[in-house]
């Protein structure tokens, strides 16, 4: 169906896109540090690629889709032992480095297997959260990635036609009327996407497997922050907008905070990136785009976004989600299950919920 044909572009786009981040800073480490004679050091470091992604996935279908790995048998055995089968993968290629080791290159061959590690660490593990967050619903993705593409936008467009003052010597183009022009901005357009996207239940409900229709579905009971809310408005913005109140959706107001990171912090991603390039005097991490370099160079700030979103939702969205609960509760044994439901009717009777003559109906 059109959800689970989306999710799976979008899966296959981010996979794509981190595979090529991964390489592009690899072949440059690759290339410095001379790497050429190091045994078996491109094969581990792809080696470890799949390693952590096949954790990341596999931590992920556990999650998400409890559902549908109750109905086949391989994948049962999968999630079960997911944890101790991704350790015993990564230690196999542990025991490879160590038995590659060559005495005229431990050194060399000990920076390079930290290099291929923080690479792991700042484009897979980032990019497991930017899929998190995909499964929190679309606007959890659109509405970050769009925020940095404008900000961008917007930042070059001020600084262009107002720039006069540097801003950092790590990026010399930089100017601070860009980076302001650059925040309102983006505070805007965030504003307004949101309000646009939030209308939506396609891009507010997130996609769930579906056990008794067999199908991916992104249709749910829109929560709090996606239903219309009326906000009193403060004493002095009545004074000047002469408005008492305003009616908007909650996830408009956060909408600011993601576009005031996006605005304020993100850039530093795009400076860190900037300071690493110089480091090794490179001017681009690639030329996979003609003119604008590798895939990591438009992608520097999306990755720094991607975490702030993801740990956004983790402390000041998600609440209990009662679909996870179920497949969690599906996962049991079928006396586990029925202790589990007893239990909760006598909590539901001791609280006043559930009326005396159902609970001995039942």
């Amino acid at each position: 169906n059109e959800s689970y044909i989306f999710l799976v572009f979008y899966l296959n786009l981010v996979m794509t896109i981190q595979i090529k981040c991964f390489q592009e800073i690899i072949d440059i480490g690759y290339r410095v540090y001379h790497s050429y004679e190091l045994p078996w050091f491109r094969t581990l470091s792809w080696y470890f690629l799949v390693c952590v992604n096949y954790f990341f996935y596999g931590e992920t279908l556990a999650e998400y889709f409890g559902a549908l790995v109750q109905r086949e048998e391989p994948l049962q055995f999968l999630v079960r032992y997911h944890r101790f089968i991704s350790f015993a993968v990564y230690l196999a290629g542990f025991c490879m480095f160590v038995l590659s080791l060559v005495k005229k290159h431990y050194r060399l061959q000990f920076y390079m297997f930290a290099w291929t590690h923080v690479t792991l660490l700042i484009v897979v593990t980032q990019s497991h959260l930017v899929i998190q967050n995909l499964f929190e619903g679309m606007i959890w993705f659109l509405v970050p990635v769009s925020i940095v593409i404008c900000n961008d936008i917007m930042a070059y467009l001020f600084g262009f036609f107002f720039g006069r003052t540097p801003l950092i010597k790590l990026s010399p183009k930089k100017t601070w009327e860009g980076f302001i022009g650059g925040f309102f901005g983006t505070l805007v357009f965030g504003f307004i996407l949101a309000y646009l996207l939030a209308q939506f239940q396609y891009f507010v409900c997130p996609v769930e497997y579906n056990s008794e229709t067999n199908r991916f579905t992104a249709e749910c009971e829109p929560s709090d922050i996606f239903v219309m809310h009326e906000y009193t408005l403060p004493f002095t913005v009545q004074s000047i907008l002469r408005w008492k109140t305003v009616t908007i959706y909650p996830y408009q107001i956060h909408s600011v905070a993601l576009s005031t990171f996006g605005s304020l912090i993100g850039p530093f991603g795009g400076f860190f990136a900037s300071g690493f390039k110089r480091a090794f005097k490179i001017k681009d991490f690639a030329d996979t785009i003609p003119g604008h370099g590798g895939i990591m160079d438009r992608f520097d700030c999306q990755y720094l976004m991607a975490t702030f979103t993801h740990v956004y939702i983790a402390s000041f969205i998600r609440g209990p989600n009662p679909s996870k609960v179920l497949q969690q509760l599906l996962v049991l044994q079928p006396e586990q299950q029925l202790s589990i439901f007893n239990a909760m009717r006598d909590r539901l009777r001791d609280r006043g919920i559930l009326p005396p003559a159902a609970t001995e109906a039942m």
